[in-house]
């Protein structure tokens, strides 16, 4: 396929970007996906350890399962649903954290929530950390909770976009990945890889982008990069689009990087529980023991605690895991675990982040973000969603309905390129 030859270029090979090139597709419409990293799946990333287990690094649970399309797609492809419900459902192991002091800490977070809906109904929107109950001794633990939800602490989230998302809370997981089933969509889809959209045009009749690999020309253009790279400029558009530079802004991504640990003598603690590193302050891991009943620890570290320990590199995210686990089970716990993988979400170029929020007066930005500019181009991924944000569900769903839009303007009189469908390509 020629790079002139194009009615449609995606740019990124996310779970957006797959999703509307796997539509256009089926509508015959002659697309590429256009992907700056070696593979695909953006921040969907399954990767296998050393003993054959699949590792996702990115998203890892299929939330609002029962309505989220990647379900069926996994289900097709013959992969293995795990519908355990999550740690996060039941209560913690009682190591330096009570029954009693779960429940208390269980009222405080449903109080909270509750402030948090009222609040969403007023005209102004204000940081969620307004709201916590000032004195109140889990104000740090809410927050940390607040960071492996959103990405981001309290004092920079938006009341407004926090209460606008949705979720069934029926949530699954991928035996063999998350991202092995995302990526599995674009087993047929074709795609230029290692190369690096630095612009594009949208001055002239054709569409131009300039890529690491040479200019590419098309008719339309579905941007799926992540808001982060869009607010950053690292795709620049001529014209320039302030109004999306400056909606992109406002939904940084925050980071929930996860650390995977081998756990000796695992059989020791029940399978899917999980504990917190420290209950007394803002800023500390979530260890789930034992997914899927392994011999592991999937460990959680979100917000500013994150991005603290990214700048340290990947073995401080280690670091912390000892020193947290060693103050819950003593000193010789050390001798038990063993560092697997992390992905440092914040230092990925293609990323810089996990998924987005949005900051205090910003909630509708994410409208903005979603319109296309002239009907040529349109834009994807999970920032765009207005009610599924942060999650691979809502790229798809977003993936979708740009290309959906595409399909319906070819089909109108006097589009520039209303070729009959090729089922062939």
């Amino acid at each position: 396929m020629r790079n002139d030859d194009l009615e449609v270029i995606i740019v990124g090979g996310g779970a957006a970007g797959i999703a509307a090139a796997h539509r256009l597709r089926q509508a015959g419409i002659r697309c590429l996906i256009v992907e700056a990293r070696a593979r695909l799946g953006g921040r969907a990333w399954t990767v296998i350890d050393q003993t054959g287990y699949a590792l996702d690094l990115g998203c890892g649970w299929l939330h609002s399962a029962d309505r989220n399309p990647w379900l069926g797609v996994a289900e097709r492809a013959g992969l293995s649903i795990d519908r355990t419900p999550p740690p996060w459902t039941r209560p913690s192991l009682e190591i330096g954290f009570s029954g009693a002091e779960q429940d208390a800490f269980q009222e405080a977070m449903a109080a909270f929530f509750a402030h948090l809906a009222e609040a969403a109904t007023a005209d102004a929107d204000v940081a969620a950390a307004t709201l916590l109950d000032p004195g109140s001794r889990w104000n740090g633990l809410i927050d940390t909770v607040g960071t492996f939800i959103s990405g981001a602490d309290l004092d920079r989230l938006s009341v407004k976009d926090f209460d606008r998302y949705e979720d069934s809370g029926v949530n699954f997981r991928v035996i063999e990945g998350y991202g092995t089933a995302i990526c599995g969509l674009a087993a047929k889809l074709p795609v230029a890889f290692d190369c690096v959209v630095r612009r594009i045009d949208h001055s002239g009749r054709r569409l131009r982008l300039e890529t690491s690999q040479g200019a590419m020309t098309c008719d339309r253009v579905i941007v799926t990069v992540p808001s982060a790279i869009l607010a950053a400029e690292r795709l620049e558009f001529r014209p320039v689009l302030a109004e999306k530079i400056h909606a992109a802004a406002g939904l940084p991504l925050g980071l929930a990087d996860k650390l995977f640990i081998a756990l000796d003598e695992a059989e020791e603690f029940p399978r899917e529980t999980r504990l917190f590193g420290r209950t007394d302050r803002a800023g500390a891991g979530a260890y789930h023991l034992r997914p899927f009943g392994r011999p592991q620890i999937e460990a959680y570290f979100g917000g500013r605690f994150a991005a603290e320990l990214e700048a340290g590199g990947d073995r401080a995210f280690f670091d912390c895991a000892v020193a947290e686990l060693t103050g819950l089970f003593g000193t010789s716990f050390a001798r038990r675990i063993r560092p697997i993988r992390i992905n440092r979400w914040g230092a990925d170029p293609f990323a810089l982040g996990s998924y987005s929020f949005a900051l205090p007066g910003f909630a509708d930005g994410r409208q903005i973000l979603a319109e296309p500019v002239d009907q040529r181009l349109f834009f994807a991924g999970e920032a765009c969603s207005l009610t599924d944000f942060s999650t691979a569900h809502g790229a798809f769903e977003t993936g979708v309905a740009a290309a959906e839009k595409i399909i319906a303007l070819r089909r109108q009189p006097g589009d520039s390129n209303p070729q009959a469908p090729r089922p062939d390509l």
